[in-house]
């Protein structure tokens, strides 16, 4: 499904000119912090996040990989398999695609991984009159406000359906404004959990101001249009 001439969606990514493959909110770690914390969970979150994104990069074959923040999940430190998981994921990725990782609000001490596998951060990346970044703050660079097209995760945007008194939980994109720019919030990509219900929960992120005028684009076999978020609100 295309959000706008130049961007498509697949599945949980965004495939920008046929060529940048855009997939924000990894959370390598999630599963080992909720180990931590006592919870009984088997260990598949990796496996799961590669088999998921194969499946993407078989059908879109990129040149050029961004990941969109939080590739890892804790906030001021690093879980082993967390660390394992990380750099193992950067290095398959590193060796058939160019790519470019941008922090998240997790990602504090994220250069200790990209070092290893000898990547950069950086805060943004600007793509012609997109502009990509996590989220977490309002940018102030003049890409930023020459950008016609913002594209950001950090809330793991989710909505929650109820069908003859069941409720299901999909992960979904969201489409709206920012002043005079088209702002398209991408789902997280972690397998673990499906996100914040954005019919029912508070958006953390700063420039979104009316959630009720975007519009819902659901995911599941495929990409489904849901209208704006003030008809689904009951």
């Amino acid at each position: 499904m295309n959000l706008t001439k130049e961007i498509e969606i697949v599945d949980l990514a965004l495939l920008i000119n046929k060529n940048t493959l855009v997939i924000s909110d990894i959370h390598l770690g999630y599963e080992e912090a909720l180990i931590h914390q006592g919870y009984l969970i088997p260990r598949h979150q990796y496996k799961d996040i590669l088999e998921r994104l194969n499946n993407i990069l078989k059908k879109t074959k990129p040149k050029t990989i961004i990941i969109n923040g939080d590739l890892k999940h804790q906030f001021g430190s690093i879980l082993n398999q967390e660390y394992k998981d990380s750099i193992n994921f950067l290095s398959y990725l590193i060796n058939k695609y160019k790519v470019i990782l941008i922090k998240g609000n997790h990602d504090k001490i994220l250069n200790i991984i990209a070092e290893k596998v000898n990547l950069k951060t950086q805060l943004f990346y600007n793509k012609g009159n997109i502009y990509i970044f996590h989220g977490d703050f309002i940018p102030k660079d003049l890409f930023f406000a020459n950008s016609k097209i913002i594209i950001i995760g950090h809330d793991h945007p989710a909505i929650s359906l109820e069908k003859n008194k069941r409720f299901e939980k999909y992960k979904c994109f969201i489409k709206g404004k920012y002043k005079n720019k088209l702002l398209i919030v991408q789902p997280s990509f972690n397998t673990l959990t499906i996100g914040t219900n954005i019919l029912k929960e508070k958006m953390q992120n700063p420039l979104i101001k009316n959630i009720k005028d975007f519009e819902v684009i659901i995911i599941e076999d495929k990409a489904y249009k849901f209208g704006k978020v003030k008809n689904l609100i009951s």
